[in-house]
């Protein structure tokens, strides 16, 4: 593929990040069709999905899982671009609702977090053997991804999956954290922690008083983690849960091939986080990443189309990466 280039007007990191829900999503996947699936974990909560079919389902295709970032669901507009994208070239897609997620609230007490990875696995056992006889690949985007790379790296050569990506994800969770904290972030942060605690305190979550407490008087993401996630999660706190959860420490154990796919110029993500990492501390040589000098988060929007290079990118390498 050519180096991404970013477009008119979407310079910078910023713009190209605020791009991805200003630019028009289509309003139908039409001629393709969608039906709701269910997925009831071992704990009771039931995580809910959309299964995307294409008019002309192609065979041999894989299933495609896509999985949101944080705050996200399966309407979320990269969700609906990439589902779009795929159908087109005949794969099937599940759009997933994490725990606690989009619909998935009102039929999930729990609430997903970057340490979710137990869930996604559970989840991924429960596909019905119709919609993986040809296989199961998947894509992560944000926090999506870093669930999906922690999943990656626990199973080793356990999992299912054939080959996978993620786009932007936080594989250094305080890092992250910070990023969003700082003052020229503050609009991301006020958006991001509002819809969180939002969904968190929404009409279905199963939370006692005092974890009802703490989420209300919470004031910044670190404040939220650090008495809500982490200890929903068997953290201490914040600090904890960011150290053992970082997608970053589960890399070296990955044996799939994975595109890790990333901008440095993200004002969500340090790209340091990814420029510093030992990618040579994975032996399988599984991970293949990619880091751009622009693209923001979760954007990519580049010249030659109006489909996201990240989407283009992934797709090629679902195609013909995960095979060499």
């Amino acid at each position: 593929m050519k180096p991404f280039t970013q477009r008119f007007p979407w310079w910078g990191g910023d713009l190209q990040t605020i791009a991805t829900v200003m630019i028009d999503v289509p309003s139908s996947l039409a001629p393709g069709s969608s039906e709701r699936l269910s997925f009831t974990l071992k704990d009771g909560d039931t995580m809910l999905a959309l299964l995307d079919r294409p008019a002309r389902p192609l065979a041999g295709k894989p299933l495609v899982l896509l999985i949101h970032g944080v705050p996200g669901s399966e309407t979320s507009p990269y969700m609906v671009r990439m589902s779009g994208y795929l159908l087109d070239k005949g794969y099937r897609v599940l759009r997933l609702n994490m725990r606690g997620a989009g619909p998935s609230r009102t039929t999930c007490g729990g609430q997903y977090s970057a340490a979710s990875s137990r869930d996604l696995g559970e989840l991924i056992g429960l596909l019905p053997a119709d919609l993986t006889r040809d296989g199961i690949v998947a894509v992560g985007y944000s926090v999506g991804g870093a669930i999906l790379l922690k999943y990656l790296g626990e199973e080793g050569a356990r999992t299912p999956l054939a080959a996978a990506a993620s786009v932007s994800a936080p594989i250094d969770l305080l890092g992250s954290c910070r990023s969003l904290m700082r003052f020229r972030n503050l609009p991301y942060h006020r958006h991001v922690f509002g819809a969180i605690k939002r969904e968190a305190l929404a009409e279905g979550a199963a939370l006692t008083a005092l974890e009802h407490a703490n989420i209300t008087a919470s004031r910044t993401l670190w404040q939220y983690d650090d008495l809500f996630t982490g200890p929903r999660n068997g953290f201490p706190g914040a600090a904890e849960y960011y150290f053992r959860s970082s997608a970053v420490n589960f890399l070296p154990g990955i044996r799939i091939p994975i595109l890790v796919l990333a901008s440095l110029d993200d004002p969500w993500v340090p790209g340091g986080a990814y420029t510093g990492h030992h990618w040579g501390s994975n032996k399988s040589l599984s991970l293949r990443p990619v880091l751009t000098p622009r693209g923001g988060h979760v954007g990519f929007h580049g010249v030659g189309g109006y489909k996201p290079w990240s989407d283009l990118a992934v797709v090629k390498f679902l195609e013909e990466g995960r095979s060499s």
